[in-house]
């Protein structure tokens, strides 16, 4: 999944990035309201990570602005204010959701999981797809009972498959959604992976999960 950070303190920003991607997600970063607005209207994120107070556009300014383009991307608004009237207007103007600074770094992958998992449409946890179980929460994966060891960018992308689980996404979908702004289309790195995600989650097993849609892309279903 693909994270917009909108973060004014670099140290900050770039440690959110670090710590993001460790975990498989794929993250870019603006230091100010204008960069990120133009980011976020002009790239595919599943999420964005917005701080209130940014040079240039403050953060209220920007989501307003998002939406009004008809952006429904999940926006956590990340501040050190702590007033009940900046909660009440970043909600209203557009925010799902509302962390405080200094925060723990687990609880803002949580709230993360949490709202990529409403934006999926997906209501628990662990989503299944036959004898297959990905735990978002904890990144663990499942097949027929067995416990399948994925890397952080083969977790991502099975991740992403599964949010779109029965719809096919193509090779841009995925270049889109799992990897960040300075990616490659030309390269055939997501080929490599379906390659290492199928050898790890369909080999061995009769009934094959992973599947090529001709000219089209890729599908995960049962």
């Amino acid at each position: 999944m693909r994270i917009l950070i909108v973060e004014d303190e670099k140290a900050l920003a770039n440690n959110l990035k670090r710590g993001l991607s460790e975990e498989g997600y794929s993250a870019d970063v603006a230091y100010d309201g204008e960069e990120g607005g133009f980011m976020a209207e002009t790239e595919p994120y599943d999420l964005i990570i917005l701080d209130i107070m940014l040079p240039k556009v403050d953060g209220f300014t920007l989501l307003k602005n998002i939406r009004k383009q008809g952006i429904k991307a999940p926006v956590l608004m990340l501040t050190a204010k702590d007033a009940i009237s900046d909660k009440i207007k970043g909600l209203d103007t557009g925010a799902d959701d509302y962390i405080i600074k200094p925060f723990d770094f687990d609880e803002l992958l949580a709230r993360v999981r949490a709202l990529l998992r409403r934006k999926g449409e997906v209501k628990s946890a662990v989503i299944g797809i036959g004898d297959l179980e990905i735990d978002t929460a904890g990144h663990q994966v499942k097949r027929g009972g067995k416990d399948i060891n994925l890397s952080a960018r083969e977790y991502a992308l099975l991740e992403y498959l599964a949010y779109n689980k029965d719809k096919v996404v193509t090779r841009i979908d995925i270049s889109e959604h799992i990897y960040d702004y300075d990616f490659d289309l030309d390269s055939n790195i997501i080929d490599v992976y379906i390659n290492f995600l199928r050898n790890k989650i369909d080999k061995g097993f009769e009934k094959k999960l992973i599947h090529t849609v001709r000219g089209a892309g890729y599908i995960l279903k049962e």
